[in-house]
């Protein structure tokens, strides 16, 4: 049987001779030739970032809670007497303060959660709303970045107001191991909360200066997220402090 075989490797495929291309193999942005910044990868870097980010901050808080609830169970010993005493102590902590923080951090989730969803939107009409002679309308852009930050500076002001309420009961860092890791987790947790704060003055800068929306998206996105998380954290942190006492 005679059989075809051909003298030279196929090596065109396609109109034209031309191999078919996939632009970044379906990534977002512009091919990798195009000069195009590719959001796309841009974002699950940073989503990456984030996730190490909170791993760590999570292993932070579980050695923290480790030490809460061992210490409360050691006693003491004491040199004058020669014997153990328990010094734990108890800490009347202003918990209609704490509350009412708490209701503050609980409002800027769901806000932060807005401002995520309405950027991703933008974002993903971006490409359409770029063609001539295509208009989507006038949207409304409610501030809900401006909100969450001022709700996040609420939270802060009233940790800060819960501090001296402790104080003004007597109750100091140094007054007994209870008040120390008091002011320890939820000193902690406002450390950490201030930088999703300077991450939203952040995002709200790159808006005024007319910056691709994709790549606000990216800042926007990652702040909601830990945003989340910190909320999260302090109801933990809450529960923990109302459970070990």
């Amino acid at each position: 049987m005679a059989t075809f075989t051909p003298s030279s490797p196929i090596s065109r495929l396609g109109r034209g001779g031309n191999v078919p291309r996939i632009p970044n193999g379906g990534d977002e942005g512009g091919p990798p030739d195009s000069g195009l910044p590719n959001y796309g990868a841009r974002l699950r870097r940073a989503r990456l970032g984030l996730i190490c980010a909170i791993a760590t901050v999570s292993m932070v808080f579980v050695s923290l809670t480790s030490a809460y609830v061992v210490r409360r169970g050691l006693p003491t010993f004491d040199d004058n007497s020669r014997v153990y005493l328990r010094d734990w102590g108890m800490v009347q902590l202003p918990w209609l303060l704490l509350a009412i923080n708490t209701a503050l951090l609980m409002i800027s989730s769901v806000t932060m959660e807005a401002a995520r969803r309405t950027i991703t939107r933008r974002a993903a009409l971006a490409p359409v709303s770029s063609i001539p002679g295509i208009s989507l309308g006038k949207e409304r852009n409610f501030p809900w970045l401006g909100v969450t930050t001022l709700l996040g500076f609420g939270f802060l002001i009233g940790q800060g107001i819960a501090w001296g309420e402790l104080r003004a009961r007597g109750f100091f860092v140094n007054t007994n191991p209870n008040s120390s890791f008091v002011y320890l987790l939820t000193a902690a947790h406002a450390v950490h909360l201030a930088g999703g704060v300077i991450a939203l003055l952040w995002a709200g800068v790159t808006s005024l200066q007319h910056r691709p929306v994709e790549g606000r998206r990216i800042v926007v996105d990652v702040t909601a997220w830990y945003w989340h998380f910190m909320a999260l954290l302090w109801i933990y942190v809450f529960a923990l402090l109302a459970l070990v006492r």
